[in-house]
């Protein structure tokens, strides 16, 4: 049983929205799960929504999409019984995401309203029905997994019987520390940029341009500013806190805020509307920009730092403590963390571009020449990097790859109790498929009753 079908189950952004695909769709009852319908429509329209994302499904759609759904009714019908909800927050929060997802692909609101044919009162309400749905079934199927966990005898026990053939090719992997230096900016360089911000504040407030006509043309911040700087509804914990403090406080829709400076520049900011605890606001974020003298300033402080760990006067890790500005990797002696898997192991092209064409020829314990790279925050950044180690591609063994085989193992682990659960919630859950339907190869067959 596939990770993707017991702890997915989870639609994309755009899955609940192809009901107007099949709109015109002649319905019929196609299974009924407990007291739920599965129509003709629902399985077109989860067809549509695999053909958009050019997913490829085994065997006859027929098939295999009714029976996808039937296991989302069971899931979601335990949940009832057992009194399991989604969070209402967190739930709001991943639909506002989402949105504002979409407008930034699409273009606007009204763009996205007319791509899909939906206002988006009716678009928040499908996506918010289908996010919290998928929450459900996630926390149903962690309590039926429980605190499952495996031990080592048990992880060795399920390597050993994989054939031969089976165990998995491990690319070659690499962990990497970095020091970052950032170029100092000069006070001039700083109200140049503020004393911009405030013309644009003056020429918004006195009503001679929009706001969203300056963000598109000035924003550095690109994606909002295909919006005209529109960023969305979201929660105070969504924004870093001083931009938080001045947007929340912002009650006037015509009139623009002071300039706000955040860990990612300089913004001026304009509220769009309030709805309960969250905001929509467009800003205008500028950022300062250093002089070639200061880049190069920049580039010889790291220079003196390496020059004091070659000399083994510090080491790389105290060096990262003392000059380092990415708080991100400061404490941890610049190991970068993969964002895939939270583990500090990369395959190479998983690297952030600049850092893996600086140690692509480098070995253990060796450090690469300065090389300039944007940061998380958008911000050039001079940096080192050191190769912490190195693990040549081979085939996967205990030792050097227990924590992957162990997720390996504990994966198929829990996906045989949701197979166990699923096999014994049939014999107790009312099921009728429409004898046109029953015609199939089911992965859990005990759909039919005898």
């Amino acid at each position: 049983m596939s990770k993707r079908l017991f702890f997915s189950l989870v639609f994309s952004t755009v899955a609940s929205l192809f009901s107007s695909w099949s709109a015109n769709v002649i319905d019929e009852v196609a299974w009924v799960v407990g007291d739920e319908a599965i129509l003709l429509s629902d399985v077109e329209e989860f067809r549509q929504r695999m053909r958009y994302e050019g997913s490829s499904i085994e065997g006859d759609p027929y098939c295999y999409i009714p029976e996808q759904l039937a296991l989302q009714k069971l899931y979601l019908d335990q949940a009832k019984i057992d009194s399991i909800f989604a969070d209402d927050k967190s739930v709001s929060n991943q639909v506002e995401m989402r949105i504002n997802y979409l407008i930034g692909q699409v273009g606007s609101k009204e763009k996205v309203e007319e791509y899909f044919n939906q206002d988006m009162a009716s678009l928040r309400e499908d996506l918010t029905d289908m996010v919290s749905n998928q929450q459900i079934i996630q926390q149903m199927q962690r309590k039926i997994v429980g605190e499952s966990k495996v031990t080592p005898a048990e992880v060795k026990k399920f390597f050993n019987a994989l054939p031969v053939d089976s165990i998995p090719e491990i690319p070659t992997q690499i962990e990497v520390q970095l020091i970052t230096v950032a170029p100092v900016v000069s006070s001039s360089a700083i109200e140049n940029v503020k004393s911009k911000l405030r013309e644009f504040k003056e020429r918004v407030d006195n009503k001679e341009t929009e706001f969203s006509t300056l963000a598109i043309l000035y924003s550095e911040d690109k994606e909002s500013a295909k919006r005209g700087g529109e960023l969305g509804f979201m929660g105070r914990g969504q924004l870093v806190h001083e931009f938080a403090d001045v947007a929340f406080a912002l009650h006037d829709a015509n009139r623009v805020s002071k300039v706000v400076e955040t860990e990612f520049g300089y913004h001026i900011i304009q509220l769009v509307e309030k709805s309960g605890d969250k905001v929509n606001v467009r800003h205008i974020l500028m950022k300062p920009k250093s002089t070639l003298d200061e880049q190069f300033q920049a580039r010889a402080r790291l220079d003196s730092v390496i020059d004091v760990v070659n000399k083994k006067e510090l080491t790389f890790e105290e060096a990262v403590s003392l000059y380092s500005v990415d708080k991100n990797t400061r404490n941890s002696g610049g190991i970068l963390t993969n964002p895939k898997n939270g583990s500090s192991r990369f395959e190479i092209r998983d690297l952030p571009q600049e850092v893996a064409k600086a140690v692509y020829s480098l070995g253990v314990g060796e450090i690469s020449r300065p090389f300039a790279m944007i940061d998380s925050k958008g911000n050039e950044v001079f940096a080192v990097a050191k190769v912490k180690s190195l693990l040549k591609a081979h085939k996967a063994n205990v030792e050097d790859d227990y924590m992957a085989i162990k997720e390996a193992y504990q994966e198929q682990k829990n996906a045989e109790l949701l197979r166990n659960w699923v096999m014994e919630k049939q014999k107790s859950i009312y099921v009728k498929i429409d004898p046109k339907w029953q015609n199939c190869e089911f992965q859990y067959p005990g759909w039919i009753k005898k």
